[in-house]
């Protein structure tokens, strides 16, 4: 973890303030994706404010976290090559949205289920750094997001959440941060909790989720990214290693031929190289049925030319 203290957060960059927050919670346990998460809001806070005192000095305490992590990671494919990077990143945000489908379709209702989706949904802002979001991606943010809110407010109002994917509009979410963020602390350097949970009031959108495809909860890994804090009263079941659906191999790729003299331009050399990347991330998590998905496209890529 980067030693250097950073000064009080400046109003100007309220907008990244839980992005560095989950880069504190995350430096021992995932410290390449605090790395990223920390780009991210130097990124941001760039195109915010660069030149009012306050915020350059922020910005520069920033940078110095940013060059002490990568002096003490630089051995760390993950942090000195992007797109293994942005694997890990992915993978970890997917792993994060998959155990809290898991416990919403479960029925399983509470604080730190409503957290990992909002930390989810943070860690798909954060791969914005390695350029556009998929669709996939932008539909899982925007979910994720709009489920937090949701539970969230039924959990208050003493009602009980609909699990899954419902026809409902948007949640009003003015009150959470208040409530729920506590005082910040993010030039102090230590670690927040992860009984802190902080949610943001905006951009929770206000489309009818009834037919949108998230992917099924049974796929969620067998250990969760976000332990259920000590102190907080939530009790949870222990998490079980859930059955995983492994899609079948495509049986063209057994016989495939190369139609004619392949040329591979260096586009697709990188794309091949990513979808293994995606692969080999993906096996960290125990998520074998993505890393299959990924070795196939690779090896049609390599093949045919094609995806």
């Amino acid at each position: 973890m980067a030693a250097t203290a950073l000064p009080p957060l400046p109003p100007q960059f309220k907008s990244i303030q839980h992005h560095l927050r989950t880069a504190q919670e995350l430096d021992k346990r995932e410290p390449v994706v605090a790395y990223y998460c920390r780009l991210y809001a130097m990124q941001t806070g760039m195109k915010i404010d660069s030149k009012t005192p306050e915020c350059r000095k922020f910005l520069s305490k920033l940078m110095d976290q940013l060059e002490a992590m990568k002096k003490q990671f630089g051995d760390n494919e993950a942090i000195t090559q992007e797109i293994v990077g942005s694997a890990h990143v992915e993978n970890y945000a997917l792993k994060m949205f998959l155990y809290a489908d898991n416990e919403d379709r479960a029925g399983q209702f509470h604080k730190n289920m409503i957290k990992s989706f909002y930390t989810a949904s943070l860690l798909i802002d954060v791969l914005t750094v390695f350029g556009e979001l998929s669709e996939e991606n932008i539909q899982h943010r925007k979910y994720a997001r709009w489920k937090a809110a949701y539970i969230h407010n039924c959990l208050k109002n003493g009602e009980t959440p609909q699990p899954g994917p419902i026809g409902m509009e948007g949640e009003g979410f003015a009150d959470v941060e208040r409530e729920e963020a506590g005082p910040s602390s993010l030039n102090s350097g230590a670690t927040q909790p992860t009984s802190s949970s902080t949610y943001e009031a905006n951009n929770i959108p206000t489309s009818n989720y009834t037919g949108i495809h998230i992917p099924p909860g049974a796929h969620a890994p067998a250990n969760t990214p976000a332990e259920v804090p000590h102190n907080t009263g939530v009790t949870s079941n222990t998490i079980q290693p859930a059955p995983q659906n492994i899609p079948l191999v495509d049986p063209s790729l057994y016989s495939a031929q190369s139609a004619g003299e392949v040329r591979l331009t260096p586009e697709d050399f990188a794309r091949a190289q990513k979808y293994c990347k995606y692969a080999g991330s993906a096996l960290q998590y125990e998520d074998v049925s993505t890393a299959v998905q990924n070795l196939q496209k690779a090896l049609k890529l390599l093949i045919t030319g094609r995806e």
